[in-house]
């Protein structure tokens, strides 16, 4: 089972078959909408995720933006951007409603990774209806699309400012068709039928 079409794709080319699609689910009751300010400028961007050089952070905090830039997450390069960049607010790494709350807080998340194959932060920040600001690489693509939740764009800053016009309304519709039920009823389903061609079919309904 892969999670979204490109790993299903790439599965395919080094030899697997009967591979099914397994969309990943999002906790739509922790991660929603929520009255929550942290008193900082606005407007709010925030990334969630382990800071490590794959992650990319320095695309984004090398950015020129209004307002405050927060990170969510711990990792090796963490000490190192906190000192690079000391405009912009490092929280550590945050779980449970804490984490759900700076979700709440933001309005846009900014996934500036160009390597993740999921991204189920894209997916926690939409439940909390945030839009989001990404490159046009797999990760966001897979995930989104071309769902007007999120702005995918080379140039991330561009992505950012246009990403504040998005509804929040409309991010929280679509993260309610990526629930944990929604997730469940996808496994049992490529469990009852193993070899139905769910890739073939992803892209016929598109």
């Amino acid at each position: 089972m892969a999670a979204t079409p490109a790993l299903a794709e790439e599965l395919r080319e080094r030899g697997f078959s009967r591979v099914v699609l397994w969309p990943r689910g999002v906790d739509t009751e922790l991660f929603c909408p929520r009255q929550f300010d942290l008193g900082l400028p606005r407007p709010i961007f925030l990334s969630v995720g382990r800071v490590a050089v794959e992650k990319n952070l320095e695309a984004f905090l090398d950015l020129d933006l209004p307002g405050t830039r927060i990170i969510v997450g711990d990792g090796p390069a963490r000490h190192e951007l906190a000192r690079k960049y000391p405009d912009a607010i490092f929280l550590g790494a945050l779980q449970g409603e804490q984490l759900a709350q700076i979700y709440a807080t933001a309005d846009v998340f900014v996934f500036p990774s160009r390597t993740d194959t999921f991204g189920l932060v894209l997916l926690e920040a939409l439940a909390s209806g945030v839009p989001v600001a990404a490159f046009p690489v797999s990760g966001p693509k897979d995930v989104i699309g071309d769902a007007p939740v999120g702005v995918l764009s080379e140039d991330l800053g561009a992505a950012c400012r246009a990403a504040l016009a998005i509804s929040p309304e409309r991010c929280r519709a679509f993260a309610l068709n990526h629930t944990w039920e929604n997730c469940a009823r996808a496994f049992i389903d490529n469990i009852v039928h193993p070899r139905r061609d769910s890739l073939h079919s992803t892209r016929t309904a598109a």
